[in-house]
């Protein structure tokens, strides 16, 4: 087993903590938190052992799993990947793209695993039909939320938005030619909505929606193909695929049927994906942990990771 550490007991902090304590594939040595108040609380009702530096729980770990503030990510990361540490870094990868781009350098000097928590990758609603998602040419996204103070420190596309930048760069097999966005900054001293359109030298189109003042949660993405039309549903955790296919020789009566202007048509098909249940965090955790013990590629590369947060960048500065 691999001795995991968490750097950061925050919210998201804590989740990691109990989720490393319940895998089979890690022995979870203890955390570090710089609220020497909120780490006793935590030593005392959960048990998990506090260090009082971070350069302790790194020289006593395999990996470290950073769930600290974006600001520390890289100095963090830093010094455990320099002490021979895999490293699991939250999203997004670091304050900048050039603190990422010296992190995989660093990865790869050391010879060391590094992932990036973009949890939606694990999302069963997503797994289900990835394979499904060929050279989509049309790409809607929208993420809203309910106003919460936490990560309001950062704009609402490193918050919010990124998840599914990240997404769509999964799955989009080509360069991003240009980039157009608008943001609005409404509570926070950052932008709170935000909207941009992104194009492929592919041909491709995504347009992203991000909001943290909604007054409801959405996590919904759409994409559309030659011929077909997925729906996922991050949030409640559905997909669907439409399909439009050659009408077959014999038409069931009830069948839908669409004819184009040339006189084309075509029969559509509804599939609903069998959604498997699962703890997103979790499996990304543990994929991790296989991808250091098999010497294999982790799911999501800080190289992902970087390329995500640069896409991000580009939409602020076009605010």
């Amino acid at each position: 087993m691999l001795k995991i550490g968490v750097l950061g007991a925050g919210h998201l902090g804590k989740i990691h903590l109990k989720l490393a304590k319940q895998s089979v594939k890690y022995q979870l040595v203890g955390f570090y938190d710089a609220n020497t108040e909120n780490a006793k609380k935590i030593e005392t009702e959960f048990g998990y052992k506090s260090f009082a530096t971070i350069t302790e729980l790194i020289d006593a770990v395999d990996v470290v799993d950073i769930v600290t503030p974006t600001l520390s990510h890289f100095d963090c990361a830093k010094e455990a990947v320099s002490k021979g540490k895999h490293i699991f870094i939250e999203k997004p990868i670091t304050k900048t793209v050039q603190e990422a781009i010296l992190l995989r350098e660093m990865v790869a000097k050391h010879k060391v695993k590094g992932q990036v928590g973009h949890v939606e990758r694990f999302n069963p609603a997503f797994t289900a039909v990835k394979n499904v998602i060929n050279q989509p040419m049309f790409i809607e996204c929208h993420r809203l939320a309910e106003f919460n103070p936490r990560g309001t420190d950062v704009p609402v596309v490193l918050d919010l938005m990124i998840h599914d930048i990240d997404i769509v760069l999964s799955v989009v097999k080509s360069k991003v030619k240009n980039v157009h966005a608008s943001g609005v900054s409404v509570i926070s001293e950052t932008p709170d909505i935000a909207n941009a359109r992104i194009e492929f030298e592919n041909g491709c189109v995504a347009n992203f929606t991000a909001s943290r003042i909604s007054m409801k949660n959405m996590r919904k993405s759409r994409f559309f193909q030659k011929d077909a039309y997925i729906s996922v549903d991050f949030l409640e955790k559905k997909s669907e695929v439409v399909r439009m296919k050659d009408v077959p020789e014999k038409v069931d009566e009830f069948a839908m049927i669409l004819q184009n202007a040339e006189g084309v048509k075509k029969q559509i098909y509804f599939e609903n994906p069998t959604i498997e249940s699962n703890n997103a965090i979790l499996d990304e955790l543990e994929t991790f942990a296989d991808a250091i013990n098999n010497n294999t590629k982790p799911v999501v590369t800080l190289y992902d990771g970087t390329e995500a947060l640069l896409v991000a960048q580009q939409i602020i500065d076009n605010f």
